[in-house]
């Protein structure tokens, strides 16, 4: 009889599979709950409803991308503190109900159960991402988009849902107490709406926080913004992963490998904390230098019609628009007016960043009108003035001095071809008003009105423009000398004649 011996199969452990799976499952579902949550829901929809409403009208219809890219930050940290308090009471549940205990059961080690947690956060990242791309795309997809956006700046909006998240889980671990994460709550809006804006200071502090919002009427090159997008988005992604990793630390990881990670994590932050930090480069500010003294030198000229028209290299599609303007101020011209040559030329003040809405000086050079980088809107009646001013007082530096009954001809011309000119009279007005005296704005320096002025513009806007124009055309030389009052030429166009001298505010 003989005994036939088999080894035995060598003894495996399936455990870390079966655990890392069961952290992926664990972190699905409660990612799928946090979905699920009224406050992160009640966040969303509150988020979506902001990029219609805010989208939709953004810009005028004529965003430059690399202004647009920045409106995407600010609404993501609604959702991100939704998120942070609604991941903070997940990670809390056990010790709410009393279950706690029995997860020593479990093949899920605590460590991995809060990594399972950290990671649920990542739908509702994906969802914000998802977002920002949609709001993004439809700024871009507009018939009057210019300009680059940046990855960088596109990033902030995901990555602070992301940091916040992991702050909730980390609060957890180091303070479980249920009202931890609403007195941060609390403290967040107070440093965000209440605290120092990060944009008014100049410190490379403020680039600490998760966003840093730089906006003004002034918008630059997306060459000359100087703004560390690339460096601010590794540092939130390192320090997203290193308040993650510190929560898994804490929750019970073995040390050796997440404190590894750890140690990486925050050597991610540092470089990009680094990088964010080192303020803006000498090429940067020689280049906003050039472009604010010498545009010409940066500029690309292209000639529509009479005229040349000489722009950034991201503002040549709108060259087109801007030649549309012009030609409707010359058809309402008369005299050598009305085929005057002009030099369009687009002007910046960039030398003192973004936050500066300095305004450009009026220059004494003839028959040039400055364009500026934003349009739509009131930008559209402010340029039409613009033309219309230097093809009769010949400079935008005479402009200023004009007080006289030349402003009812350079009004009428700039806004008569309107579809609505009443409604751009009060558009390009600093009051918005249509009676009395007023500041008119411009490219360059401002215009004053005086309520006699206003009475006769308005009386020859709500007249029919032909009518109108043949009277123009034909008492030009008289209307545009600058010894004519405004009685005189409210008694030329035909309207009642106001009372009271040609008096400018100031």
């Amino acid at each position: 009889m003989t005994a036939i011996m088999e080894a035995a199969p060598p003894v495996t452990s399936a455990q870390p599979r079966q655990s890392w799976a069961a952290v992926v499952a664990l972190a699905g579902f409660e990612g799928r709950r946090l979905l699920l949550r009224v406050p992160v829901l009640l966040a969303l929809a509150v988020y979506a409803f902001w990029i219609v409403w805010h989208t939709r009208d953004s810009f005028d219809g004529f965003p430059a991308l690399q202004d647009a890219d920045r409106s995407t930050q600010g609404a993501p940290l609604l959702v991100a503190l939704a998120v942070m308090v609604c991941v903070n009471q997940s990670v809390l549940r056990s010790r709410r109900r009393d279950t706690e205990r029995h997860f020593a059961v479990l093949v899920l080690q605590p460590g991995r159960r809060t990594a399972a947690h950290v990671l649920s956060v990542l739908p509702a990242t994906a969802v914000v991402a998802a977002c920002v791309a949609v709001q993004f795309t439809w700024e871009a997809l507009k018939p009057g988009a210019i300009g680059t956006g940046s990855p960088g700046e596109l990033l902030v909006g995901p990555l602070s849902v992301l940091l916040f998240g992991a702050i909730g889980v980390l609060v957890a671990r180091l303070a479980p107490s249920a009202v931890a994460v609403p007195l941060m709550v609390v403290f967040f809006l107070f440093l965000f709406v209440f605290g120092a804006s990060p944009a008014l200071s100049d410190d490379w502090t403020r680039w600490l926080y998760p966003v840093v919002g730089e906006s003004s009427a002034n918008i630059l090159p997306s060459d000359l913004l100087g703004r560390p997008a690339a460096w601010h988005a590794l540092y939130l992604a390192g320090l997203a992963l290193s308040v993650a990793l510190l929560a898994v630390l804490i929750g019970g990881a073995r040390k050796g490998v997440a404190g590894t990670a750890l140690a990486g994590a925050l050597a991610l932050t540092v470089v990009g904390g680094v990088g964010q930090a080192a303020g803006l480069s000498d090429e940067t500010a020689a280049a906003r230098v050039r472009a604010s003294v010498t545009p010409e030198k940066e500029q690309t000229c292209v000639e529509r019609g009479r005229s040349t028209y000489c722009a950034f290299p991201e503002w040549t599609p709108r060259v087109a628009t801007w030649a549309g303007v012009v030609d409707h101020v010359q058809s309402l011209s008369g005299g050598t007016a009305k085929g005057q040559q002009l030099l369009v030329r687009q002007r910046i003040e960039a030398r003192y960043g973004l936050d500066s809405d300095a305004a450009v000086f009026p220059l004494s050079t003839p028959h040039q009108v400055t364009v500026g980088t934003a349009w739509g809107g009131n930008r559209v009646p402010e340029f039409s003035v613009g033309v219309a001013s230097v093809l009769i007082a010949g400079n935008e530096k005479a402009v200023g001095e004009m007080c006289d009954g030349r402003m009812v001809t350079v009004m009428w011309t700039a806004l008569a071809w309107e579809s609505d000119p009443v409604a751009a009279l009060r558009r390009v007005r600093l009051d918005d008003s249509v009676t009395g005296s007023a500041t008119v704005l411009a490219p360059t320096e401002s215009l004053s009105m005086t309520a006699g002025q206003t009475e006769v513009v308005r009386q020859l806007l709500e007249q029919p423009r032909d009518a109108v124009a043949a009277k123009v055309k034909a008492r030009w030389a008289e209307l545009t000398d600058p010894k004519v009052t405004t009685g005189r030429a409210a008694q030329l166009l035909g309207v009642a004649v106001p009372k009271g001298a040609d008096k400018c505010d100031g």
